[in-house]
């Protein structure tokens, strides 16, 4: 590999010009491709690329990118139902990937990418922005380093916008997303699975659509993405995760909030603004002695995506990786876990009935 790393994105719609922007602020690294079937989303790359976005070569289709492109490393964040078809060439380039969360809408796809991974010579990583949020990486690192105890709870919230127009609203449709569960909250899982160490075994979901997206049809059809949940996971290890979505509460002070719960504290994280908030026990009716303190974030980096300075810190791990510095920290197997606890959670919130993890790997074997 050249000293200077050659990047190829393919899908360059909203997330994909983040991915442009963030890998503009990386030392020793460059794009010299771009790859979008719509042409619009061609221009919104080249808008992003600014002085160089002349100099980059544009593709319309994947498959003669894949022949013809020289690349290091490729991001792969063309629509999630599209990752696997997208992902088949590219697995015969001599190249690092990078794909988008989630890893597939089906377990099916997600099962057939985690074995093109295994025999991939390059790295495969999946992008889970919201490890490398700096406040909630402070919040798992002190978690891991045992400061509430013995962890036994874990609690998340996000409460935000309504999804956004998308290329053709293709978001609208779990056919299209894997359902909200697995498109939006496959990084909440992933999450759950980081902090607790340990595998889902049952998971019951709650949610439905209640608000957003009502009024809207599509060649006659009505979105069918949930819009707002209650999600228990329980964990091997005894541990208890919930998750509490709400995709019509943009008027919400803190979009995400954290909460472990061990035998000996707890801890939150507010996010934005960035603020720990450690609770030890104290006793009945003893005073409190909460501690706050504030994680900062570059605003360089904020400033370049909608994740906290979370896509350029995941893109420092990437290109280390790329290089051969540093391991790959989310694997494809972590993404198919994410998916399946989310698949999980789709089919609980249908069906009105608690999902062993079990009866996935099951119906998978059987067929």
């Amino acid at each position: 590999m050249t000293a200077k790393i050659r990047y190829g994105v393919v899908g360059t719609g909203m997330m994909g010009v983040e991915h442009l922007r963030n890998i503009a602020l990386l030392p020793d690294a460059e794009v010299v491709a771009i790859v979008d079937p719509v042409a619009t989303s061609l221009d919104w790359a080249r808008e992003a690329l600014g002085d160089r976005g002349g100099a980059v070569e544009s593709f319309d289709d994947v498959a003669t990118f894949a022949r013809t492109a020289r690349v290091d490393a490729i991001v792969v964040a063309s629509p999630n139902h599209t990752h696997r078809a997208v992902l088949d060439p590219l697995f015969g380039m001599d190249a690092a990937i990078l794909c988008e969360k989630p890893l597939a809408t089906t377990l099916a796809d997600a099962r057939w990418i985690v074995e093109r991974a295994a025999a991939h010579p390059r790295p495969f990583w999946t992008g889970m922005e919201y490890r490398f949020m700096p406040p909630a990486a402070a919040f798992i690192e002190q978690v891991h380093a045992g400061r509430v105890g013995n962890l036994r709870m874990l609690s998340i919230r996000e409460h935000r916008f309504p999804f956004l127009p998308k290329v053709g609203d293709w978001n609208r449709f779990s056919c299209n997303t894997g359902g909200t569960m697995v498109e939006k909250c496959c990084h909440f899982f992933d999450l759950m699975r980081l902090i607790i160490g340990s595998e889902a075994v049952r998971v019951y979901c709650s949610g439905a659509t209640d608000v957003n997206h009502l009024d809207e049809r599509y060649d006659g059809k009505r979105p069918d993405i949930i819009d707002n949940s209650f999600t228990t996971v329980d964990f091997a290890n005894g541990v208890r995760a919930m998750l509490d979505l709400s995709m019509f509460a943009d008027g919400a002070e803190h979009q995400e909030e954290m909460s472990a719960t061990g035998d000996k504290a707890r801890l939150d994280v507010l996010i934005p603004p960035g603020e720990l908030v450690f609770s030890p026990r104290v006793g009945f009716q003893n005073d409190k002695r909460v501690e706050r303190t504030r994680i900062a974030i570059d605003p360089t980096a904020h400033a370049a995506g909608s994740h906290e300075g979370a896509t350029y810190f995941q893109h420092l791990a990437f290109a280390q990786a790329v290089r051969g510095e540093g391991e790959v920290q989310v694997t494809a197997l972590d993404g198919l876990r994410a998916v399946q606890i989310g698949v999980a959670a789709e089919v609980s919130a249908r069906e009105h009935r608690v999902v062993d993890i079990e009866e996935l790997e099951e119906d998978y074997r059987g067929r």
